[in-house]
């Protein structure tokens, strides 16, 4: 998914939110590759910046960046250091003639994505245990469901998601409950619905991925 923030005519700070997902991104000081998170990251923004970027689903940025994922956790670090620079080089001169947003090339991001997305087979297991947590069912229930010990598949989702099958739940369990909160539910129904025992433990959660209080969180949007 290609996406953009827009420059502003003053500073501007934003709060990137923990999702099990990892990002290839054009900034005014170059290309970025982030890493999938387990709290909250705060970025700060110069008046006149914007960034474009493609945000990969649980389990698919090793496959285009060609590193496992627990390497970059937590990380922002520059595509030169994960890609040959020659490759990275070329990425960033084709960027810089593309005419599809300010900054553009998002469409260049995804053409080049789908290109390496080519070359490296799709993993059933990693789609069906990103799919089984996000659904709620437990770690023990999904190793049973792709025939893996629990052992094994921390030792995959290392390598796929950045994280344990463990933190993966929690990150989507929080994305869930915070999904339902933004559509007007009450956040004790939230809780209950996303699979919280109740809303003081969607408040500490929220506290240690966000940062900061729901309401705040919130406020901040």
């Amino acid at each position: 998914m290609v996406w953009r923030r827009e420059a502003l005519p003053r500073p501007s700070r934003a709060r990137i939110l923990p999702d099990g997902c990892m990002d290839l991104i054009r900034t005014a000081g170059g290309l970025l590759v982030a890493g999938p998170d387990t709290r909250a990251q705060l970025t700060e923004d110069l008046p006149g910046t914007g960034c474009v970027g493609l945000r990969f689903p649980p389990g698919t940025g090793p496959r285009v960046l060609g590193v496992p994922a627990h390497e970059l956790r937590d990380a922002r670090v520059p595509l030169e250091a994960v890609w040959p620079a020659r490759e990275a080089r070329e990425l960033a001169e084709r960027m810089a003639g593309a005419r599809d947003g300010v900054p553009g090339g998002g469409t260049v991001l995804e053409e080049v994505a789908a290109v390496r997305l080519r070359r490296v087979p799709d993993d059933p297991l990693t789609a069906a245990v990103a799919a089984g947590l996000r659904d709620g069912a437990s770690v023990a229930e999904v190793a049973r469901g792709v025939g893996l010990s629990e052992r094994q598949l921390h030792r995959r989702s290392l390598a796929a998601f950045g994280y344990g099958p463990k933190t993966l739940a929690r990150v989507l369990r929080f994305r869930r409950a915070l999904r339902l909160v933004r559509g007007g539910v009450p956040p004790a129904s939230a809780a209950a619905g996303a699979g919280y025992a109740d809303q003081a433990h969607l408040s500490r959660e929220v506290g240690a991925l966000a940062g900061v209080q729901l309401s705040v969180l919130l406020s901040e949007e």
